[in-house]
């Protein structure tokens, strides 16, 4: 199932390739609530009543919208602010590059910097930490980590009982698991799922009314 996920990811092909769906998941995300059970379902019900309806098509669609409406989905007004404000800057570089909004998230994430990212016009945004700019990359097509607490707590584990030092900061996690990947015969974003959905599958399996919805994530 982990290479599913994986492979959407590195295509850029999440959430139907939609990149406004993307950015929502991404800000709903960046509040630390449960992703599979908080998370996943109002993004699918954005989708319905705003994207399959052709009310939301695009980034810039979601900056002009009046964000009053969504809170019927999700009330929490910073996740919609940082949702809008990537969407700004990608409906920027979409014009800029002359192209659309998933190739702009694709341009982005290739050319977004780790030691830098927070000078970087997403990572400066407030409210987008480490975790949601690696989310950000990941989902534009990078083969990278985030450090999410989930993440870090099994590697370290796994650290400390083959008695290697951890790393200090969240730079140095991403940059050995990038390193690390390759001798596991895996990549560092299958690394990253596998640790991150192991415990969500086993939630989705017992409850079939959210199951159909991992072939979109």
């Amino acid at each position: 199932m982990v290479y599913g996920h994986t492979d959407r990811c590195l295509a850029c092909a999440r959430w139907y390739a939609n990149p406004v769906l993307m950015v929502v998941d991404a800000a709903f995300d960046s509040i630390g609530l449960n992703y599979i059970q908080s998370v996943v379902p109002k993004v699918e019900l954005f989708r319905q009543e705003y994207v399959a309806t052709g009310k939301i098509n695009s980034c810039k669609d979601l900056v002009n919208a009046d964000d009053v409406s969504f809170r019927n989905i999700w009330k929490n007004e910073r996740s919609w602010r940082v949702a809008k404000d990537i969407c700004s800057y990608l409906a920027e570089l979409r014009s800029e590059l002359d192209t659309d909004d998933r190739s702009a998230l694709m341009h982005w994430a290739r050319n977004a910097p780790l030691s830098k990212w927070r000078t970087d016009p997403i990572g400066c945004i407030n409210g987008v930490g480490l975790v949601t700019y690696q989310y950000l990359r990941m989902m534009g097509g990078v083969d990278t980590v985030m450090p999410d607490k989930i993440v870090k707590k099994v590697i370290i584990e796994m650290m400390h009982r083959a008695d290697i030092d951890s790393p200090e900061d969240d730079i140095e996690f991403v940059l050995f698991m990038e390193k690390i990947a390759p001798r596991t015969g895996y990549r560092a974003i299958e690394l990253c799922w596998m640790t991150w959905l192991i415990r969500s599958e086993a939630w989705l399996s017992t409850n079939s009314k959210y199951a159909h919805l991992l072939d979109r994530i």
